[in-house]
């Protein structure tokens, strides 16, 4: 006898979320309205929805998580001197090969994609489904992007842009005066 009730194939599809890393966020911006949502408040949100933790159906062991979409990415917010003292590490496992690069250097080099992806890839749990969920992660430096299309729509504006919240009150309120 099957454990699931209602419809199981709606709650398994994948939705594609729109992310901001440059205009404020009200709930993930330390300072609501004013500044940019910081690295890792982003990177945690975008983890939670790559792997699907904002759905009622989540299991650790499926996955159900979303594609995500991510915005100017070369305006990263970093709070204090993060940009020129957190240093990233890779090493070939060879004597004496170890390498160092610090932020700025390597937002210089491959762009802020780069090290948000890294952020996410670091709050996502290590295990078969990780390069699985990373490759739904979408980032980009500028405003441009070809998903555009795929993109959450109430009354035909994408979520998050301005004027979404409004389209989603008038499309509920002429849903209940059917009712």
């Amino acid at each position: 006898m099957s454990q699931t009730i209602g419809l199981t194939k709606l709650a398994y599809s994948r939705t594609w979320h729109h992310i901001s890393a440059r205009t404020p966020h009200p709930t993930l911006s330390t300072q609501p309205n004013v500044t940019p949502p910081s690295l890792g408040r982003l990177a945690s949100r975008i983890a939670l929805i790559l792997m699907g933790k904002n759905k009622p159906i989540w299991d650790p062991s499926t996955d159900c998580g979303d594609y995500v979409v991510v915005t100017g990415c070369a305006a990263l917010h970093v709070t204090g001197r993060k940009k020129y003292q957190k240093t990233y590490y890779r090493h070939t496992t060879r004597p004496g090969s170890l390498r160092t690069v610090t932020m700025d250097v390597l937002m210089a080099k491959f762009g802020g994609a780069e090290i948000l992806r890294k952020a996410v890839s670091g709050m996502l749990p290590k295990n078969r489904l990780r390069d699985k969920r990373l490759a739904r992660l979408k980032a980009f430096e500028g405003d441009a992007h070809p998903y555009k299309k795929n993109l959450v729509r109430y009354g035909g504006i994408p979520v998050g842009h301005e004027g979404w919240a409004e389209a989603v009150k008038a499309i509920r309120e002429a849903d209940m005066e059917k009712i």
